[in-house]
């Protein structure tokens, strides 16, 4: 009998699991938060991911239970454990990517390198950090934020004066640093790690618009810290699954974490077409305990470009045929969306030995999907 996978979330990230978990023969299954979402493929169940005897009865179904998204409570999940179902990565861990301010807390215990913060209850706290770091700060919501939602720059308290009524937030210094990098890595729960090669990404309004695999210019040292500190973080954070390490390389060339993700990311789809594992596959791989794939890349050089807001006027299906004809080799993913600005609705991979090459594939393939 098949294993039976549950994914808890029906957005994109659950939809690119449905492709290798039907190649590895196992029975894959969907809490989806509406029926037309983006993983309606395989959605069995459509629910309140946030309401306990929905995620029960899902989770009575399968074998094991993970994620699209970090956003289940912690209620939820704990009690999900004490039901004795197999939740990987579990709350233990996942309270760390729930929360940022839990989260600098325990990166400080390990002696993972990080910016300066602070947990600022009020203005007068935030005025102080201010001082100490030079009159500018990132502030962020502790919870709930994403592709640049949650995160304001600062100069001064009353720009997040609507936010204090909310609880404590977390103030950053403002790093000075010369590229943004992803370091991905994969655990099981016997406790073996994979690394895949650290990549450059680049954001553009707050959201990752392109993926450089591996990052260039990437010395041998660059690239063994950046794997040790995300092994350092799987095993320290006891996280079961793809854990994505967003990095800060700074001006003085030190590496700094930024955030955390405990699931497939969009810093990794490169993977599905320029790695020998998928991160979508390595995923699957890890809850279940199996044998971990080989990360390695398949090509000198891969390239993801999230296609963004799609074409106003028509859907991204619509144009694929001039796409595909203008650039055979360029791989499209689209997520099943409604195009919407500034939304993710899919992303093109391009793979090769020459990076201007690839980089112009990718980008010229999902040119066609613009406005």
């Amino acid at each position: 009998m098949a294993l039976k996978v549950g994914i808890i979330g029906g957005g994109q990230l659950a939809r690119m699991m449905i492709a290798p978990a039907v190649e590895l023969g196992l029975d894959v299954r969907v809490l989806a938060e509406q029926p037309d979402m983006s993983a309606a493929l395989a959605a069995t169940a459509t629910g309140d991911y946030r309401d306990l005897e929905t995620v029960r009865a899902f989770a009575r179904e399968v074998d094991v239970v993970t994620f699209d998204h970090e956003h289940v409570p912690q209620e939820v999940l704990r009690a999900l454990v004490a039901d004795g179902v197999a939740v990987h990565p579990g709350p233990d861990a996942l309270q760390f990517a729930q929360d940022k301010l839990r989260m600098r807390a325990r990166l400080a215990e390990l002696d993972v390198p990080q910016p300066e913060w602070a947990e600022v209850a009020d203005a007068a706290q935030l005025q102080t950090f201010l001082d100490a770091n030079g009159g500018r700060a990132v502030v962020k919501t502790p919870r709930g934020g994403y592709d640049g939602k949650g995160v304001r720059v600062v100069t001064s308290p009353a720009e997040v004066a609507d936010w204090f009524g909310d609880g404590a937030l977390l103030a950053e210094e403002l790093v000075d640093f010369s590229r943004e990098l992803a370091q991905q890595v994969a655990r099981r729960p016997s406790g073996d790690l994979v690394a895949y090669p650290v990549v450059e990404t680049v954001q553009r309004g707050g959201v990752c618009a392109e993926v450089i695999a591996p990052a260039p210019h990437g010395a041998l040292r660059l690239t063994e810290v950046a794997a040790g500190i995300g092994a350092s973080i799987a095993e320290g954070l006891g996280v079961t699954g793809m854990l994505a390490v967003e990095l800060f390389e700074t001006t003085d060339e030190r590496l700094l974490v930024n955030e955390l993700a405990m699931r497939p990311h969009n810093s990794g789809h490169w993977s599905q077409d320029g790695a020998a594992t998928s991160q979508f596959e390595q995923h699957l791989r890890a809850v279940l305990d199996l044998p971990l794939g080989d990360a390695a890349p398949r090509q000198p050089w891969a390239v993801m470009v999230n296609i963004l807001g799609g074409p106003a006027d028509a859907s991204l299906e619509s144009r694929l045929p001039a796409a595909l004809a203008a650039h055979p080799a360029a791989k499209v993913h689209t997520y099943g969306k409604a195009p919407r600005p500034g939304r993710k609705v899919g992303h093109v991979n391009a793979i090769g030995d020459d990076l201007d090459a690839v980089v112009y594939e990718a980008r010229a393939t999902a040119a066609f999907f613009g406005d």
